[in-house]
Formats: structure tokens, sequence, C-alpha cells
């Protein structure tokens, strides 16, 4: 089908109205990071993603994806937060990362696949906005196939992208994930009508917020750039970490094919990917790509300063308290202007803070991608 301006579809409360293209220079793009370097954090999911499996807590602190962990994330000098969208079957664009939903009904595990219910039946799980009232109890299956019982320690009801835009601080950037089951061929009707609704709801709320659109999906980043110029388009990739059947999503190289020939403004990678391959950032670089990382290595503070001193622009984090922490103190001035410190606290802050020679920097560049290979 040929595409064209986005029509807004018919969804409630909203009048139809056409989405201009106009902007050439996406919003976002020239202030992405707040410090002097440029350098972005992003909060996983709001606040850090739920690994229900782990023995860390911090990764069960509060409901994942939920207005209530944006606004955690927000009490931190981050500049976005990343988050998954889904279309409902009536047309709603709700924020949830997996693609089935799941609860016990009977003593038999109940799985719903997002994009086949109403919205109305996708609020029914988990707490509700009627403080007190719970729903469906929200299970969760882990990636060894248990099913666990979805418990977090700050729980919050399920929210839909309007009510993000709505209730979330207005100065925090939106990353929003695109997202498509890998195991279904869409049309690109389908795509588009998707993107349709989602692009609908950010153009009625988004206002002067910072906005990233993002997506696995090579036919859906495509898309979206085709749709609209308002905001920029990165596309997600392992970056070489997972084989997968459209070669496009099969290296960083691919990807950066794929990003030309679309007029897509970055890439999203596996952080594994880019020390397994870190000579394609100087490749993505003269391409005048911006790059974002993420991964469990994110939450590691050596592997966020590497990538700092690699170029990367920024990086995708669960441990949003600690990562800005480390973030905030080896990207400080040189020189601090702060008349209370003394030369030699000065001095004593510099020496501590890791400083790597052009010699020994290209020497880890060799090491580490032997050292992340499996």
């Amino acid at each position: 089908m040929a595409l064209k301006t986005v029509l807004v579809a018919d969804v409630p409360e909203r009048p139809a109205v056409a989405l201009p293209i106009t902007r050439l220079q996406p919003k976002g793009m020239v202030e992405m990071g707040r410090g002097a370097s440029g350098f972005v954090v992003v909060g996983h999911r709001g606040k850090g993603m739920n690994a229900l499996a782990s023995s860390d807590r911090r990764l069960m602190a509060v409901k994942e994806n939920s207005v209530r962990s944006f606004n955690a994330a927000a009490q931190f000098p981050i500049d976005f937060i990343e988050f998954d969208v889904q279309v409902t079957k009536d047309d709603w664009a709700v924020i949830f990362h997996d693609n089935f939903i799941l609860t016990e009904e009977d003593g038999n595990i109940d799985e719903k696949r997002v994009t086949d219910l109403t919205l109305e039946e996708f609020l029914s799980y988990g707490p509700q906005k009627e403080i007190g009232k719970m729903g469906k109890t929200l299970l969760r299956k882990a990636k060894d196939g248990r099913v666990l019982n979805w418990n977090v320690e700050d729980d919050d009801s399920l929210c839909t992208l309007q009510e993000a835009f709505q209730k979330v601080d207005s100065h925090l950037g939106f990353n929003i994930e695109l997202k498509f089951d890998d195991d279904i061929t869409y049309k690109e009707e389908e795509l588009t009508h998707a993107l349709e609704v989602i692009l609908q709801v950010v153009s009625h709320h988004a206002n002067a917020r910072p906005i990233i659109f993002s997506s696995f999906h090579p036919d859906a980043a495509q898309l979206m750039r085709k749709l609209q110029s308002a905001y920029p388009v990165f596309f997600l990739t392992d970056g070489g970490c997972e084989v997968y059947n459209d070669i496009r999503r099969n290296s960083l190289d691919e990807a950066i094919k794929l990003c030309l020939a679309s007029g897509l403004q970055g890439i999203v990678s596996e952080a594994r990917g880019i020390f397994r391959n870190p000579s394609a950032i100087s490749r993505m670089k003269e391409s005048n790509l911006h790059i974002l990382t993420y991964g469990q290595l994110n939450n590691v503070p050596e592997a966020v300063y590497m990538q700092h001193l690699m170029g990367i622009n920024g990086v995708i984090v669960d441990l949003i308290e600690e990562i800005t922490g480390v973030v905030s103190e080896f990207t400080s001035p040189a020189i601090r202007v702060d008349e209370n410190l003394s030369k030699s606290t000065v001095e004593e802050e510099q020496a501590n803070k890791p400083n790597f020679s052009q010699l020994e920097l290209a020497f880890l560049l060799r090491l580490i991608p032997q050292l992340v290979q499996h």
C-alpha cells in the first residue's frame, strides 16, 4: 500500500486529524544529554526492568513500565525513559513489554496475547486504579520457562501511552519502543495501522517532550520514518549476539546499511555487540548515526565508562541510581568551580577519576571483544 501523511485513526475521545510532516531536524536530537559531555542515560522500562528470577532486589523494587516507575526514574538525572508500546485490538496504545499476559484461573495458567485484548481487558490485570482494588493476578514467564508471580515491592497498575504523557514529568524524554512479535509475519497495512494509532497519541500529547522511536522490527522502523519526520527513529539490534531469519537484524554492519537506506537517525545495540565489534563505532560516526546501547553490561559502571570513552552517545540502564552517580563523576569538567572545595580535594577527585591514554584505550579495545565472546 502507498504511504501517506498519517490520518489519525478513530480512537475514543479524540477527533481525527492529519499529522503534518514538518521538521527535518527531529526533536530531541540536538540536546540529547544533560551534561556538557552530551552522554545520555535512559531508564530501562522506567526505573528498571523486573527480573523476577533474580536475587537482586533492586530489579524488583517498582513495577516496570508503569507511571510510578517512570516518575521514580525522573527523580534522577536521566534524559529519557524507554518503554514498550503495543496496540490493543480496539486501537489503544498500551505500555507492556511481553507479547503475552498471564494470569491464573481455576488453577490453570491463562495466557493471552496483548494485542488480542481490548483496553478494558488489558487493564483488568494487576492492581486497579481504584485504591485497594486488585484485578486478575498478574504472572510472568521467566526465560527458563517457569511461571512466577509478578511480585514487586512497589506495585502499580498497567497504563496506556496517553496516561504516560499526561502523568509523567514533562521534562523527561520518551524512547518509545515499537513492539512487535518476532514470531508473526505482519502485513504492511497491519504495521502501518499500529504505528498510526501510536502517532495519534504522540501528536495529541507530546507537546515539547523529546521523543525517540525505536524498533527491533526493520519494516516497522522504516515505516515510522516514512510516516513522520518530526521525531528520530532508531533501529534496535542485538548487534550479532543472536541470529535471526531476517539478515538485517544479524550484525551492526547490516544495521548501518538499513539506517542509511531508510534515513533512520540512530542505532540502539546490545552493549555486547558494540564490545565485540568496536570498529563499527567509527563507521556509525562517519554515517552521522547516533549510538545508544542496552543490556546487562550497562549496569556495570566500568562497562558504561568504557562506552563513554569509545564514543557511544548513551546507555539504557536498569540501575539508574548507581549508573547516574558514576556518569556524573566521569563526565564532570576537569576543573570544578567551587570555592568551598580546597585545591587538595579537587586534585584528589581528579586523581580518582579513571584516565586512559590513547595507547591504553587501543589495547582495551583489542582485548574487550575476546572477553565478551561468551
